[in-house]
């Protein structure tokens, strides 16, 4: 089977009732969603569960992988010595992984330390697991001070074994986020770590995980985060299979942030055990894309699909057709062409300005380059052609402003410009509820120092046209 779901999950001691003895309930929405991931877990009737956890053995220059037949562990550090745990390990799966990052060049680690010592990132969700399932074995791997595309190689390889050996797996990405975001907190305060912990659920909540690969390492080192690298090895154990995704709480009262997130492996690839909410919504968005499919086409939409399947069947930009309407022949605007595959960003490329004669011209040469030139994605192969929904947002001419009390993100786009560096964020996305965030994003997609605020901004409207929906502003 392979794998058929990933979580990110928190690992406060405190939220093990023998050690909180009732100061969990500062953190209630984090246990609900922790009993919500068991409950999941135990749907899917996993045989194996792999845990990345950021306090197993660590080294700087490999991975760990713990071996052995079992590991066990207690919360006597925390003052609870009846809170025990032992479990099996997954022997076979742990040599396939192996086996696979040997293939790859990923480093290892053969040192032994510790074997079979539960540490407490990998003991918080595996007794809520088991509180809930039991039969399953664990395969326990540590982080690493390598790269992001390492630890994402990682997660490639945890998934190629376990398909290899027809392994139903779980795999559980351990990892708290920023430790300072309270001067009254155990490790105080930096003002990255709330931004640190704003960019993280957001690329949770949008499904976006290559996002995480993205974040500047130094940035994330000042924010004091702790599952970073767990969660880059999740977005690679991910890579390639489509999945639904759910934020499904985040807190910090204590100064360090708790988010859980909850991944379903879709189709083939996964067992279908788990109907997430996000799997009823798509049901209904279905639905509405069927309701529409004999509705008339808006032009600007037509244009862009148009554009996207010449280039990716024939390698050669689309003609400009003849029967064009004047607004798209005799105008000119900046333009951005978006992709979406099952609900899901699939490429987005445009211009603030124009660079062309005409819109219809804007819309062919963007269509390609959201096709095959956007960073964050592979090309569209000609399979997914039929998968695409398109939209076109034409752009007005950008105002300067001064402040982000002049922003609303679900009317005006924003460009952040700081020297040559520009970032251009559009109005009206799923998961920019404020101005904050729509200038974080863009600052970072432009490269910007989150908290350089000495940056020049200006809003802009634009009209949005989609599939069998009127063009409307926004």
């Amino acid at each position: 089977m392979g794998i058929v779901a990933a979580y990110a999950v928190p690992h406060p001691p405190l939220i093990v009732p023998e050690v909180g003895k009732g100061e969990e309930r500062a953190i209630q929405a984090t246990v609900d969603a922790y009993r919500e991931v068991a409950r999941r877990i135990a749907a899917h009737a996993p045989d194996t569960v792999v845990v990345v956890s950021p306090h197993a053995p660590l080294f700087r220059d490999c991975f760990h992988l713990s071996t052995g037949d079992a590991g066990h562990g207690d919360m006597g550090q925390f003052g609870a010595w009846n809170a025990a745990l032992t479990v099996p390990y997954d022997g076979e799966l742990t040599a396939g992984i192996a086996a696979c990052a040997r293939k790859h060049m990923v480093p290892l680690c053969g040192s032994g330390m510790r074997e079979g010592e539960l540490d407490h990132a990998t003991f918080v969700p595996l007794h809520f697991v088991s509180e809930v399932y039991g039969g399953y074995a664990v395969v326990r791997i540590g982080l690493s001070g390598l790269s992001p595309e390492t630890h994402r190689a990682m997660g490639r390889c945890i998934a190629e074994a376990a398909a290899d050996l027809d392994r139903t797996t779980v795999l559980v990405a351990s990892g708290d986020l920023s430790h300072k975001l309270k001067a009254d907190g155990p490790y105080g305060y930096a003002p990255q770590g709330p931004v640190f912990d704003r960019m993280v659920t957001a690329l949770f909540d949008a499904g976006d995980l290559n996002g995480l690969l993205e974040i500047d390492e130094t940035f994330a080192d000042e924010a004091a985060e702790c599952g970073l690298r767990s969660f880059q090895i999740m977005a690679g154990a991910l890579e390639d299979v489509p999945f639904t995704h759910e934020l499904l709480s985040y807190e910090g009262p204590f100064g360090v942030g708790y988010a859980v997130a909850a991944f379903e492996v879709q189709g083939p690839a996964g067992d279908g055990a788990v109907p997430a909410g996000i799997d009823r919504d798509e049901d209904v968005l279905d639905a509405e894309n069927a309701a529409v499919d004999d509705a008339p086409t808006d032009p600007y939409v037509a244009l862009a699909r148009a554009s996207v399947e010449a280039f990716v069947r024939t390698g050669r930009p689309l003609d400009l057709p003849d029967d064009l309407p004047p607004e798209l022949t005799e105008k000119r605007a900046g333009v951005f062409v978006s992709l979406h595959e099952d609900g899901d960003l699939r490429g987005c490329i445009g211009t603030i300005e124009p660079v062309t004669g005409s819109v219809a011209a804007e819309i062919v040469r963007n269509g390609v380059a959201a096709a095959s030139e956007d960073p964050r994605f592979p090309p569209v192969r000609e399979r997914e052609l039929d998968a695409l929904s398109y939209s076109v947002d034409v752009l007005f001419t950008p105002m300067p402003i001064d402040s982000l009390d002049e922003l609303d993100p679900q009317r005006y786009g924003v460009i952040v410009t700081k020297g040559w560096k520009r970032g251009l964020l559009l109005p009206n996305l799923d998961g920019v509820d404020t101005a904050q965030q729509q200038v974080d994003i863009a600052k970072r997609k432009a490269g910007i120092d989150l908290f350089d605020d000495d940056v020049e901004l200006e809003r802009f409207e634009v009209v949005r046209h989609d599939r069998g929906g009127e063009a409307r502003r926004g």
